[in-house]
């Protein structure tokens, strides 16, 4: 078993560099993938997205050590154990970043990943579809694997939404991954003629149809590192250990929870924790494991006062009258993930671009789906995106089959519970606004009485969910920060033939969903593997509010 590259997880990254690695046809590219097929209605229906991250078929199971500023509550933290990875079981809501991400990913070592550079790559990767909902197509790609659409929007709950937001003094954007993220509009979704239009849909079966692209199933070990540099993989197949060789590279794109992991057991990363499980080290990388950020997120639900939520299909009858006419025709609720409005706001004067993000939804539900409020609702799902709160992954043992320790350490920098507040209170004060007259009941989540600094902490600790997007513990940086693993081109730093390219690379989260950017990230990633020169860069300038240091609220005169 050999192959030019080989590619460790099918997920978001990994299927976007299968596609791009094997496209000329120079070059043989082996994909490892330990899950298993996504075919079936739970992956392939949008509606249905809450069922795949609780199956343990499709979901590797992990969950948080007790989380010490959340009450001790171990959080759940699902991966994809699927072909198209996290891409087959996630929420597919599409956003690239704010610019100032990526210009601070520069800022801070990674030379080349700033806005002006990536976003030729958002533009190679998408195929967008606006549905006549607004946007500017000149800042989209029109050709791309990925298709990203807009839900049909008809239920009023979701335009009460952003008339609220409007109402509420802030900006409104036609198309927030265009030139103006700042603002309440239509939220975008990985879905295509009602179907999850997953990493796999879009990248990883084309790719295998080419004769120079193979996946394989099997359990990843370790990377086999000789005299330096990485030349295989070592792997659990049908109960049998074996070794992969790989002629040019071995490329991990296995999640900002397993890369880390897989880099820790094959003896890189920080010394006297390699050494405590008797792991022999290769490169002596501190930052290995390093750097795990998150968003967290509350669920701030209103009862409504008509029956036009998703709550009258909460049944047994109703999800499978759904069920069936996605079945037959890939039409009707459930072609769609529900979440169809959104906004980047700024918390406070002074900060240059959005920190807090809102999804919409028509009904009062646990994202899992596992607690429906009883009767008709709608929520907001409401965090700060720049949590300054750091964890780490680390390894149980020096045993391939113990899933690693990952604890987030949610909630430890005093300024997340000021900005968690400050996300409640504002969204009380949206759904307050006239839009919401004809619909709005009693609020269900906090409730009335939650009104005071301690009591919202403790609404917090007790509420606070994981929004599902881990990253960072594979840092890309200079090659003189002791904390960076990997440099600007994904080479791992100190190991020849090995890359990294997936959201542990991140040195700092993004805005909003980490699909988008995983994506980009394999593509990008694909260009410098094979030695090509990179994408011109843009001169697009994006949007900022011209009064910023001044106000949140919208810019009247602009």
């Amino acid at each position: 078993m050999q192959a030019d590259y080989i590619i460790i997880g099918s997920g978001s990254a990994g299927s976007a560099m299968a596609y791009r690695l094997s496209e000329d046809g120079q070059h043989s590219v082996l994909v490892l993938e330990y899950g298993g097929t996504d075919i079936g209605p739970f992956v392939q229906m949008p509606g249905a997205l809450s069922y795949p991250m609780n199956m343990s078929i499709y979901d590797w199971g992990f969950e948080t050590e007790p989380e010490p500023h959340l009450n001790n509550r171990r959080l759940a933290c699902p991966r994809g154990k699927v072909m198209g990875g996290s891409s087959s079981i996630n929420g597919m809501v599409y956003v690239r970043g704010h610019a100032k991400d990526f210009d601070h990913w520069e800022e801070s070592g990674a030379a080349g990943w700033g806005y002006k550079n990536v976003l030729p790559y958002y533009m190679r990767m998408e195929n967008w579809h606006d549905g006549g909902h607004g946007g500017d197509p000149s800042w989209r790609g029109n050709s791309g694997p990925l298709h990203v659409s807009r839900g049909p929007r008809a239920n009023p709950l979701y335009q009460a939404f952003v008339d609220a937001g409007q109402q509420a003094g802030y900006e409104l954007t036609g198309d927030y991954n265009g030139e103006k993220q700042e603002g309440f509009g239509p939220m975008e979704q990985t879905v295509w003629k009602g179907r999850r239009w997953s990493a796999a849909n879009a990248y990883l079966r084309p790719a295998l149809q080419r004769p120079n692209c193979d996946m394989i199933r099997c359990f990843v070990r370790k990377v086999i590192i000789e005299e330096g540099r990485a030349t295989g993989v070592e792997v659990e197949r049908g109960g049998r250990t074996e070794t992969i060789h790989a002629n040019r590279e071995v490329i991990l794109a296995a999640s900002s929870i397993n890369s880390p992991k897989i880099l820790m057991l094959s003896g890189i990363g920080p010394a006297s924790e390699l050494t405590e499980h008797g792991i022999e080290v290769i490169a002596d990388r501190t930052g290995v494991g390093k750097n795990l950020q998150d968003h967290l997120e509350l669920y701030i639900q209103q009862a409504c006062t008509q029956p036009i939520t998703l709550f009258k299909y909460w049944n047994l009858f109703g999800k499978g009258l759904v069920g069936a006419q996605w079945l037959f025709t890939k039409t009707g609720l459930g072609a769609s993930n529900q979440f169809e409005s959104a906004a980047f706001l700024r918390s406070k004067p002074g900060m240059d671009y959005p920190d807090i993000q809102y999804h919409f939804l028509p009904m009062a539900v646990r994202y899992d789906g596992k607690a429906a409020a009883e009767g008709h609702g709608f929520q907001a799902h409401v965090g700060p995106m720049r949590s300054k709160s750091r964890g780490e992954i680390t390894l149980r043992s020096g045993n391939p089959n113990d899933a690693p320790k990952i604890t987030f350490n949610y909630m430890s920098h005093p300024d997340d519970w000021e900005e968690f507040r400050h996300c409640i209170r504002l969204t009380r004060d949206i759904f307050s606004q006239a839009a919401f007259d004809p619909y709005r009941g009693e609020e269900i989540q906090p409730g009335e009485a939650v009104q005071t600094d301690d009591e919202l902490d403790d609404f917090i600790r007790e509420h606070a969910e994981s929004a599902y997007h881990p990253c960072g513990t594979c840092k890309m940086g200079d090659k003189g920060d002791p904390m960076a693993v990997v440099d600007p081109q994904c080479r791992v730093i100190g190991v020849d033939g090995l890359r990294v390219a997936d959201s542990s690379i991140f040195p700092r989260i993004t805005n909003g969903n980490l699909n988008a950017p995983s994506i980009m990230s394999g593509e990008k990633a694909s260009d410098h593997i094979l030695g090509k020169e990179m994408l011109p860069a843009s001169n697009r300038q994006p949007w900022l509010h011209p009064q910023w240091e001044n106000t949140v609220f919208a810019n009247e005169g602009s």
